[in-house]
């Protein structure tokens, strides 16, 4: 029965240990690196954490609304020589007193102080809160151009392996041909030296993908011993028509967290100067408390000693009152955290304008690179379209025996050529596209 137990246990343990496991198998699309980015980004995280201080921060505020109340026990002993019965004979003892209170106070006007500084604690969570969301736009354009640097090279190992199997094609072509006498032996070493060439750039290609594939994970964040591998999407496509600048630059400004954050800075910088003001003014506070006392002579007593109760109900007070707080003279301090304050509200509007400024020329360079890169990508397709046309014929030529093989490389190095140049221009439309979108307000996907 006990080794049935240990195993039943252990088999739970190790379900249970494996389940934690992440699913290794599986390949990421981009949408699921960003939501895991989202959920586990150390940065992000950091910036919730902060908004999470700053909701606390909030709530003190509103409790400094709320009336204050402590209580106070005390005891104390004294040890003396007292004229205890008023004949002039001293007498050692040792007496026991004890107090206590409960006190409350509440702030009944200060200028308005506690509502500004309540209604800026909001403004400093709504900005934190913006601030996990500026975060998350960072590194959602991290990752979107790790994730299309990995299909670049993925692709240009795809069609370098093709690459590789025409050149191994070609150079059993030149070998019958050879074989034949009908090419010389410098032909066929010419082709074998490309074939070595193009290994050579395939090996370059997957060096790539695993580099690119560290940089992705590096921004994920996931351990270094966990295997990674990205899904490729069915096609990757270049739109073809782009989103009017001033439309674009308008929603940007309009939705971007670095200018919400930038706008509710000014806000917050206006309360500090409201603050600031309310230090030359009065404040007024209500004050109320309770207490009783007791004493009592341990050793030595003369006179009969009265009970607790009596004592305490004998002694029981009560206090109400006002106190009116005027501030004369505070050695400057007023006046200097008022022009300190009307500093940085000038300080937080020039940061909105330049906040404005940069995402605004952040938007334009989004739109010329992806206009450019657009432009680019026509060129590239066109070459490649007349270079893989050329190539084919030179092949079927050269299979003839009406071409030697240098004109053969030729033709194939402007394929080649032509191939990697269409390959890159078309990940870099892409990218700077859904960059270009995202000012827009556009999810990426692919």
């Amino acid at each position: 029965m006990i080794k049935y137990l240990l195993l039943f246990i252990s088999f739970f343990y190790y379900d249970t240990v494996h389940a934690q496991v992440p699913d290794t198998g599986r390949k990421w699309s981009l949408q699921e690196c960003f939501k895991y980015a989202a959920e586990h980004n150390i940065q992000v995280n950091t910036l919730r954490l902060n908004e999470q201080i700053s909701r606390q921060v909030l709530i003190a505020a509103k409790g400094e609304k709320i009336p204050s109340l402590s209580a106070s026990v005390g005891n104390s002993f004294y040890n003396a020589n007292n004229n205890a019965s008023g004949n002039g004979k001293l007498v050692n003892q040792l007496t026991s007193n004890g107090n206590y209170s409960l006190n409350s106070s509440v702030v009944l006007w200060n200028d308005h102080y506690i509502n500004n500084n309540i209604i800026q604690k909001e403004l400093l969570n709504r900005s934190a809160g913006l601030s996990v969301q500026q975060s998350q736009n960072n590194i959602t354009l991290l990752i979107t151009t790790a994730y299309l640097d990995i299909l670049l090279a993925k692709e240009n190992e795809k069609y370098l392996s093709d690459l590789v199997n025409t050149t191994t094609s070609s150079v059993q072509q030149a070998q019958m041909l050879y074989d034949a006498g009908s090419i010389a032996r410098v032909g066929l070493l010419q082709l074998k030296a490309q074939l070595a060439s193009d290994h050579y750039l395939l090996v370059q290609a997957r060096n790539a993908i695993r580099q690119n594939m560290l940089s992705l994970k590096q921004i994920l964040q996931l351990p270094s011993e966990l295997p990674f591998d990205i899904a490729i999407p069915d096609s990757v496509t270049v739109v073809t028509i782009l989103p009017p600048l001033k439309d674009v630059q308008s929603t940007a400004l309009q939705n971007f967290p670095e200018i919400s954050i930038a706008k509710l800075g000014v806000d917050i910088a206006a309360l500090d100067i409201s603050k600031s003001k309310a230090g030359f003014k009065p404040v007024l506070k209500a004050n109320a408390g309770l207490g009783s006392g007791y004493s009592d002579v341990i050793i030595h007593s003369v006179n009969p000693k009265v009970p607790y109760l009596t004592q305490t109900g004998n002694n029981f007070y009560q206090s109400l009152g006002l106190t009116l707080a005027i501030p004369i003279f505070s050695n400057r301090i007023n006046k200097t955290n008022l022009q300190r304050s009307r500093i940085g509200y000038e300080q937080a509007k020039l940061n909105l304008q330049n906040g404005q400024l940069v995402l605004s020329q952040e938007v334009e360079q989004a739109y010329l690179n992806a206009s450019n890169a657009q432009q680019a990508f026509d060129a590239a397709d066109q070459q490649l379209t007349a270079a893989t046309e050329s190539y084919r014929i030179v092949n079927e030529q050269f299979k003839l025996g009406a071409i030697n093989a240098f004109d053969l490389l030729q033709q194939r190095n402007q394929y080649v050529q032509a191939l990697q140049a269409y390959t890159q221009a078309k990940y870099s439309a892409v990218l700077q596209q859904k960059i270009y979108e995202f000012y827009m307000g556009n999810p990426v996907t692919l």
